[in-house]
């Protein structure tokens, strides 16, 4: 393979995604039930808007974009882990059941603690973590036999996901109506923490392990090699995998904490940046972090507009979008089995 060439493709494929969101921002920004003209968002933007154009902008539409950005770009490297750790490209932290994980300990705290804690910004992530790295834990210890078989956690999570769905179903409807509303939005996927505070609770998080996550593109690219390999050239895979599963966890777990279950990013971006760049995780993992921040503000710019005033939760946009993806990914594999 030509590095070169997969490197000079790559960053044209950067600029192209980066220059896609910083349109579609500025669209965001503009369109909705008030529409404000790109003059008027500068002026704003600079301090000399109106009262109406500050609210509007810096306070219901700037904070939630950030957030969809970070979440997209975290649920999309999320994805991109679980994919180069379980060699398989249907992998996904929704489809393995972290997220659901992270949900249920969610909506545990809302059942238990009747809402006392959950405006606090910094209290979800933290309860979401704890869920996701629990789900993970288990999902690595039933898919232990002599070592992990990449195949083996995939199937073994999709079981833990459907057992933390039913468990959800049984918690909502124990749940009073209120909290069981606020619940229910919560899981299709809305990104309701749209404040600055929660802007600020998330951001250490991605802002911390997009980093990490990026200097273990060598470990799984030595992956995508097979089981021998990586311990011919030194590498202790039962601790790097370990290591690269509680990775994925805590970054699904802190952006599901405040967008709630949104499916399918983790699964979309990484096929797609893939397709585009090749399977070299150096160039995979930041470009599959940029798909997902794009995808995801797409998305919540599609579902604030698409039936306004009222709001479709991006989550339902995503999975409107990523439901077909997934059927034509199953479609076209033909024989090439499990692995990518």
């Amino acid at each position: 393979m030509d590095w070169r060439f997969t490197f000079t493709r790559a960053t044209g494929w950067f600029i192209f995604f980066t220059i896609f969101i910083i349109v579609t921002f500025i669209i965001s920004l503009s369109i909705g039930v008030i529409s404000i003209t790109p003059n008027d968002i500068i002026r704003t933007l600079l301090g000399n808007g109106t009262d109406k154009q500050e609210l509007v902008l810096l306070q219901i539409r700037l904070p939630r974009m950030v957030m969809a950005l970070l979440i997209g770009s975290g649920l999309a490297l999320s994805g991109a882990i679980l994919q180069g750790l379980s060699r398989n490209s249907l992998a996904d932290p929704g489809i393995l059941g972290i997220n659901a994980g992270a949900g249920v300990t969610v909506v545990l705290c809302i059942y238990f603690l009747q809402g006392k804690y959950v405006t606090s910004p910094f209290f979800l992530p933290l309860f979401a973590f704890v869920g996701a790295m629990t789900i993970a834990i288990i999902i690595y210890i039933l898919s232990w036999n002599r070592g992990v078989d990449p195949s083996r956690l995939l199937l073994v999570g999709i079981g833990i996901n459907a057992l933390c769905s039913a468990l959800l179903i049984i918690l909502q409807l124990k749940m009073d109506p209120r909290d069981f509303q606020k619940a229910l939005i919560w899981l299709t996927g809305s990104i309701w923490g749209a404040q600055w505070k929660y802007t600020w609770a998330l951001g250490p998080w991605i802002i911390f392990l997009l980093p990490v996550s990026f200097l273990k593109a060598k470990t799984l690219n030595v992956f995508q090699l097979g089981e021998s390999v990586p311990i011919a050239l030194g590498v202790h895979v039962e601790r790097q995998r370990r290591l690269l599963l509680c990775l994925s966890a805590a970054v699904a777990g802190a952006c599901v904490a405040v967008g709630g279950g949104i499916s399918f990013v983790g699964l979309l971006a990484p096929h797609l940046a893939r397709r585009l760049t090749g399977p070299n995780y150096y160039s995979l993992l930041p470009l599959s972090a940029l798909i997902g921040a794009a995808l995801l503000l797409l998305a919540d710019m599609i579902g604030r507009n698409i039936l306004a005033p009222a709001d479709i939760p991006v989550g339902i946009v995503i999975s409107i979008i990523g439901a077909p993806y997934l059927i034509y990914m199953l479609l076209t594999r033909k024989n090439e089995g499990l692995n990518n």
